[in-house]
């Protein structure tokens, strides 16, 4: 009986696995998000207006970023009752040549998602350290990554497969919020949230700069949350509770600002994500708003997008965007556990305000 028993459970493993396909056999994966099933893609501003940003789809877990399981992986699950895996609370993102990184506090883990790879990496420990809450990333051109763990008060950097390789300041950060990535001096620029100031940190992780304190004039902060650097290497800061963003030279000298606090359109409630376009526009998220507002340098609003929603292009309680090389847009929709992709179709300061 008991090997009459054997041999009829293998025989269901066996059939199951040959009904099952085998993913990834043959051709490489590349991602391909998942894309609204009707038509009416939301796009902004509204025709018959040119459209600018255009919505091209959300990311919830590996999944919906091309990355596909085995047939032998997929039957492991059926039989111990696991199933797909999804981001909980994303609140940092960045994509490097297809791969996308993503800082989730409410998995306490970072992801890597490599299309080309079919390779999921979910990562919750980093060293002898377990993940508390990572909130930012930043990568390097070679796919290495930083992420900030705001609870763990430390900067880690890691290899595309999730190899620690050093840590940036494990003392002296009292909590860090976002990071920034320069290429070429290799400097990281950490927002040190609790401290008031921005923190600079050399090719060998050491620290080599900061400058920041409790404020409202130029250069001083309240409470920075977000980093990012546009084409020309100025280092923009989401300078949260003062409801602006500062912009700063590699050096750390003031240049420039914009932003006040209010409820109307180029006003500011949450400030949180900020990022540039190839052509310099900044892009602020703002998670009181739920929604993204386009500026020129001076403060101009050129277009805004999103509002309140779990639809494709609404949001609730975004926080980190990321826009790459070609213009693609990618935003940590937090609270509807996804990261959301729009495409900058043209230069939206063509476009009047909204």
């Amino acid at each position: 009986m008991t090997i009459a028993r054997t041999f009829s459970v293998a025989a269901l493993l066996l059939a199951a696995l040959l009904a099952l396909p085998f993913a990834g056999c043959g051709t490489v994966a590349s991602p391909k998000l998942a894309l609204q099933a009707d038509a009416q893609v939301p796009i902004w501003p509204s025709p018959p207006d040119p459209a600018r940003i255009r919505y091209a789809g959300s990311v919830t877990g590996p999944q919906d970023w091309g990355i596909t399981k085995s047939g032998f992986r997929r039957l492991i699950e059926v039989f111990t009752g696991s199933g797909d895996e999804h981001f909980i609370r994303p609140t940092g993102v960045a994509e490097h040549q297809g791969v996308l990184y993503v800082a989730d506090p409410g998995a306490r883990a970072l992801w890597i998602l490599d299309a080309a790879k079919n390779q999921t990496i979910k990562l919750v420990r980093v060293g002898q350290a377990a993940l508390e809450s990572p909130v930012a990333v930043a990568v390097r051109p070679d796919g290495a990554v930083f992420v900030a763990d705001s609870r763990l008060k430390a900067v880690f950097l890691l290899n595309r497969a999730g190899e620690l390789i050093g840590v940036a300041a494990p003392a002296g950060l009292e909590r860090p919020a976002g990071l920034a990535y320069d290429p070429a001096s290799q400097r990281l620029y950490v927002a040190d949230s609790a401290s008031q100031r921005i923190v600079v940190f050399g090719p060998n992780l050491a620290s080599i700069r900061s400058w920041g304190q409790a404020g409202g004039g130029d250069g001083d902060f309240n409470y920075p949350t977000h980093l990012a650097l546009d084409p020309a290497g100025t280092l923009l800061v989401s300078d949260a509770l003062n409801f602006r963003v500062q912009a700063f030279d590699a050096d750390g000298r003031f240049l420039w600002k914009f932003g006040h606090h209010g409820d109307g359109s180029g006003d500011l409630a949450a400030p949180k994500g900020v990022a540039a376009d190839r052509d310099g526009h900044v892009f602020v998220v703002d998670a009181l708003f739920s929604a993204v507002q386009i500026f020129e340098r001076d403060g101009r609003l050129l277009l805004g997008f999103g509002e309140r929603g779990a639809l494709p292009g609404q949001f609730w309680l975004p926080g980190g965007i990321f826009i790459n090389p070609r213009n693609e847009i990618f935003i940590a929709d937090a609270h509807n556990r996804r990261v959301q992709h729009f495409l900058v179709n043209a230069d939206p300061s063509r476009e009047k305000p909204q």
